[in-house]
C-alpha cells in the first residue's frame, strides 16, 4: 500500500510530468486557454497514458524482453500510443464533436507526446509490476491534468486581469508556467 501512495504523491506533485520533468509542454501551452478545453485533453491523456502503461508493461513483458528484442521498446511503445490515440481520436469525434474541434491539431500531437512515452519507459526502468506501471500512468496523468487545469484557469483570470501589453498572450502564459513550476518544486520533500 506504502507504494501505491508514494506513486500517487510522486507522480501528482513531486515529480508531475508538466511542472518538474517538462514533458508535454505543447499541448500544455496550447489547449490550456480555457478550462473545457484542459480538462478535455486531460481526460483525453489520461485515457492514453494508463492504456499505454498497461499495454507497454504487457508488450514489453510477454513481447520484447522474451525475444530479445528490447532495443525495439521505444518503436514499439509509440506504435501502442499511436493506436490509443486513434482510438480516443475516434471516440471523441464521434461522441463529442466540439471536444474533437476544440482539441484540434493537439489531439494527435498526443502520439509524440513525451509525458505518454516519458510514463512508458519511466514504468520499464523502475521495474514497476503490471498494476504499478498501470497506477502510475493514471497517476501520472492525474498529474498532467491537474496542471493543465490550474494552467487553464490561472490564464482564464489573467486574460479579465488588465495586463501590460508585453504581458498579454504567450509572454504571460511562460511566465505563469514558471511560477507554477516553481510553486510545484516546493513539494520535493514530500516523498
Amino acid at each position: 500500500m506504502n507504494t501505491y501512495i508514494t506513486i500517487l504523491i510522486g507522480s501528482l506533485l513531486v515529480n508531475n510530468f508538466v511542472m518538474n520533468k517538462f514533458l508535454g509542454i505543447c499541448p500544455f501551452l496550447g489547449v490550456s486557454k480555457k478550462f473545457d478545453t484542459a480538462l478535455g485533453m486531460g481526460m483525453a491523456v489520461t485515457f492514453v497514458m494508463t492504456a499505454a502503461s498497461f499495454v507497454t508493461w504487457l508488450v514489453n513483458t510477454f513481447l520484447l524482453l522474451p525475444f530479445n528484442l528490447a532495443y525495439m521498446q521505444t518503436i514499439a511503445y509509440i506504435l501502442v500510443i499511436a493506436v490509443l490515440v486513434q482510438i480516443v481520436e475516434m471516440a471523441l469525434k464521434k461522441l463529442s464533436p466540439s471536444l474533437y474541434q476544440a482539441l484540434g491539431v493537439y489531439l494527435p500531437l498526443i502520439t509524440t507526446n513525451c509525458a505518454v512515452l516519458g510514463v512508458a519507459i519511466l514504468n520499464t526502468d523502475e521495474g514497476y509490476n503490471l498494476m504499478e506501471s498501470t497506477f502510475n500512468g493514471f497517476c501520472a496523468a492525474l498529474g498532467f491534468t491537474l496542471a493543465m487545469v490550474l494552467f487553464a484557469c490561472i490564464r482564464e483570470k489573467l486574460s479579465l486581469a488588465k495586463m501590460p501589453k508585453w504581458m498579454d498572450g504567450f509572454p504571460g502564459a511562460l511566465i505563469t508556467a514558471g511560477l507554477m513550476a516553481i510553486a510545484f518544486q516546493g513539494f520535493g520533500g514530500l516523498i
